[in-house]
């Protein structure tokens, strides 16, 4: 079984997406901050990240920039969640080295079918 670690500040969405992860098979961990994240990262190796871009502390930009210059994470698949819905703000997440942007509110099956792409390797931005 494949682990998704969730970095949303916002329980509601934290909730929703850990739900959603996990009716399709996923194992999920969540983290309320990219200082969180950063532990949990270390803890339990996830396969695929769901990063917000706004957190407490550190961004989501920033995390993800941290996590791919890190030789021990920088394999880690990255899927940018947020409400943040310029395409600047997408082509800086893909920049930051994610391979998906989507935007709040998200459809469970894109979410799905673009976690197992990257999960499976394949590079998507949407």
């Amino acid at each position: 079984m494949n682990t998704a670690l969730v970095v949303e500040d916002c329980l509601t969405d934290r909730e929703t997406l850990a739900i959603c992860l996990h009716q399709n098979g996923f194992e999920v961990i969540t983290a309320a901050s990219s200082e969180e994240a950063r532990e949990k990262i270390s803890n339990y190796k996830p396969d695929v990240i769901v990063l917000d871009v706004v957190l407490p502390g550190h961004s989501g930009f920033e995390l993800c920039r941290e996590l791919k210059a890190n030789p021990e994470s920088a394999k880690i698949p990255v899927v940018f969640c947020s409400n943040k819905a310029t395409k600047l703000d997408e082509f800086w997440g893909l920049k930051q080295g994610a391979q998906a942007y989507l935007t709040k509110p998200v459809i469970a099956e894109k979410l799905i079918s673009i976690i197992k792409q990257v999960v499976r390797g394949k590079t998507q931005s949407v």
